[in-house]
């Protein structure tokens, strides 16, 4: 890996973050209100166990496979048009799957998960401008 890859990783991997962030609070709050109050200590625990989180499993996994690919040496260093495929894929959702819908929900409800979705395509259209990132 190069560091013009490496250098548009990490700008994916804060990109993704922000948005993962923005769209777990979001999600907590609507969980919360079926639920009642959720203590942090207990988040990790619901994010990774119960349905209503299970959508935002792959944008959880894309952000760790960036960090393993960033943290790996030569010769193990991951291709990087896979990660960046699977950014795409997630910020341009196929129609009709849990993530899709969610992910447009939140996007129609919250304006800083806008936001954030424009800087994660912004960056994917720099890498590659012809592509519907």
């Amino acid at each position: 890996m190069n560091d013009a890859d490496r250098a548009l990783l990490r700008e994916l991997r804060n990109a993704l973050l922000h948005l993962h962030k923005t769209l777990i609070d979001w999600q907590r709050a609507d969980y919360e209100l079926d639920h009642g109050p959720m203590p942090a200590s207990q988040l990790l625990q619901v994010i990774f166990n119960d349905r209503a989180f299970a959508w935002l499993r792959p944008m959880s996994g894309l952000i760790v496979a960036i960090d393993e690919a960033l943290a790996a040496k030569p010769p193990e260093s991951p291709a990087v048009a896979p990660l960046i495929a699977q950014t795409r894929e997630l910020a341009s959702p196929a129609p009709g799957s849990v993530h899709s819908t969610r992910y447009q929900a939140a996007l129609q409800e919250l304006p800083d998960a806008v936001l954030a979705h424009r800087d994660l395509v912004t960056i994917l259209k720099l890498h590659n401008p012809q592509a519907n990132a």
